[in-house]
């Protein structure tokens, strides 16, 4: 496994690259690629980080680990590639969109445009066995893209973090509150949307009126 990370990153990550737990990382991650079938393909690891730089990131939506079926995960997280039918919790994600700002349900799952535009769709896991959920954590990963969100609320000010679910709501004692702002919900999961906790949250304008505030650009959703 290659480190293909944006040269805008790479200044304020190198003490993670060189510490012991990213590189028995490494060590696991090109044995698991060699040996099994894993997501997403090894170019798109850290494709999160070349969409939205270091610069330009000004929103960041955080999930736990890549898609595990054939073709899905394109790096960025809750996106799939062209083409690929839209996962339950993207299309709740699509709706709650639609019913928030009206943008129509969109035919592509491919969130690419959005991290152009600087928002970091970062998994917490950033690669997956296929087919097993959840088998390449607690093997460092969470440790780097930890450090990640500590990096951000540090040296950054102005962001907007969307925690959705439990799991990344977890992440909110990692950030300065007093320089960024963090909305948090329900995970867009049908368990967690059919239960309430999802729909109506309207966190995409909501982001768009802090950035407008602040003099950024919105983002289009």
């Amino acid at each position: 496994m290659q480190v293909q990370i944006h040269t805008s990153w790479r200044p304020h990550l190198q003490k993670e690259f060189e510490s012991q737990y990213f590189k028995d990382l490494v060590q696991f991650v090109r044995h698991e690629y060699t040996q099994q079938t894993c997501f997403p393909k090894g170019k798109d690891i850290f494709a999160a980080f070349d969409h939205a730089t270091f610069d330009t990131t000004q929103v960041v939506i955080i999930g736990q680990d890549p898609y595990h079926g054939p073709n899905q995960a394109n790096g960025l997280c809750f996106s799939v590639k062209e083409g690929i039918p839209h996962p339950p919790s993207l299309g709740n994600i699509f709706k709650e969109i639609a019913s928030d700002i009206g943008k129509p349900y969109p035919k592509s799952g491919n969130l690419e445009h959005w991290a152009d535009q600087g928002v970091l769709l970062l998994n917490a896991t950033l690669t997956v066995r296929a087919h097993q959920a959840g088998s390449h954590q607690n093997k460092g990963w969470e440790i780097f893209t930890d450090a990640i969100i500590k990096l951000i609320s540090k040296e950054k000010t102005g962001v907007v973090f969307l925690l959705w679910g439990g799991y990344a709501k977890k992440k909110a004692t990692l950030i300065d509150a007093t320089k960024h702002t963090i909305l948090m919900s329900g995970h867009p999961s049908p368990l967690s949307a059919n239960r309430g906790l999802w729909f109506g949250n309207k966190h995409f304008s909501k982001t768009n009126a802090l950035l407008k505030k602040m003099g950024k650009r919105p983002i289009d959703w």
